[in-house]
């Protein structure tokens, strides 16, 4: 909120101080290691002597590509918000199981990889193989357009470099996507990311080696990076509510009335916007040994 406020750190006031040093460097080396560390590794500040800079972020990502249980991957359609994608499965931080949802844990990740994991093993076990299915015959110039795609990035005629186009992605989404969001800065974030977006098309990798080549790695992230931005940022400015990490100053409650459902995000490369859609949240349980817990207010 300081930032937000205007009262940040440093020249782009974007940053916090967090003051240690009051601490006896016995105390900071025996019970803080990490932070210290942290501190002089990332930041190049001594704790006993100097303030970290300190700024909210984001770890972990929620969404991803919409699963059920068994981790086959769906895609809604003709009324169907469960119509699988024949063949298709997916588990850990690609994937969206919808476990989590109000959920902000640190161990998010590990049940998404180790539950649905071992669940799209199963799926694989006991029914894909069961069913018998052939692979149909790969067309004869498949992959091409993927080639064709990594080439046009590698050999884009374009004149702005990756980093400058990640560095305004980076200040826009911690500005304005970060831990606390309004109407009028997600507008502004969505603004700024959508031009981000269109200026990827200009973006140049000067690095045209086919071999280990970091800068066009970082390029794909980018684009990978931007579409996920844009996800986060137009599907959250239409949800007026509070729900788990989106958490908003202008609309705190929660609104299961309109708002109890996933939303779904479909890039429109052309206009670099998203269609959204939605799914209802599924609230039964799959057998009868136990009790459907209805949502509660998070109270502390």
């Amino acid at each position: 909120m300081e930032i937000l406020a205007g009262r940040g750190c440093g020249p782009k006031k974007d940053h916090v101080h967090l003051q240690l040093h009051h601490l006896p460097t016995e105390q900071l080396q025996s019970k803080l290691p990490g932070i210290t560390e942290s501190a002089r590794t990332f930041a190049g500040v001594d704790v006993t002597k100097e303030a970290i800079p300190i700024v909210p972020t984001v770890h972990y990502t929620m969404g991803g590509v919409p699963t059920l249980w068994t981790g086959e991957v769906v895609n809604p359609r003709d009324g169907d918000d469960d119509s699988i994608v024949p063949g298709l499965l997916a588990a850990g931080e690609c994937a969206c199981a919808s476990v989590h949802g109000a959920n902000r844990l640190g161990a998010n990740s590990l049940l998404d990889i180790v539950v649905f994991g071992k669940s799209c093993a199963n799926t694989v076990v006991f029914n894909l193989t069961k069913e018998g299915r052939s692979q149909p015959e790969l067309p004869a110039h498949s992959g091409e357009k993927s080639i064709a795609d990594l080439d046009r990035i590698l050999h884009n005629k374009g004149d702005i470099p990756m980093a400058r186009v990640r560095e305004r992605m980076k200040e826009a989404m911690a500005n304005y996507a970060a831990v606390f969001r309004t109407e009028d800065n997600m507008a502004k974030g969505l603004a700024e990311i959508t031009e981000c977006y269109k200026d990827f098309s200009h973006v140049v990798v000067h690095d045209k080696s086919p071999v280990w080549n970091s800068n066009l790695i970082e390029t794909l992230e980018l684009r990978n990076m931007l579409t996920n931005a844009l996800s986060v940022l137009q599907g959250g400015l239409v949800r007026r509510e509070s729900r788990g990490a989106h958490a908003r100053d202008d609309y705190q409650d929660r609104d299961d009335v309109n708002w109890m459902k996933h939303t779904l995000t479909y890039l429109d490369d052309s206009e670099a916007k998203m269609n959204l859609k939605y799914r209802r949240v599924h609230q039964e349980t799959l057998t009868n040994e136990v009790e459907s817990v209805p949502p509660a207010k998070r109270v502390y």
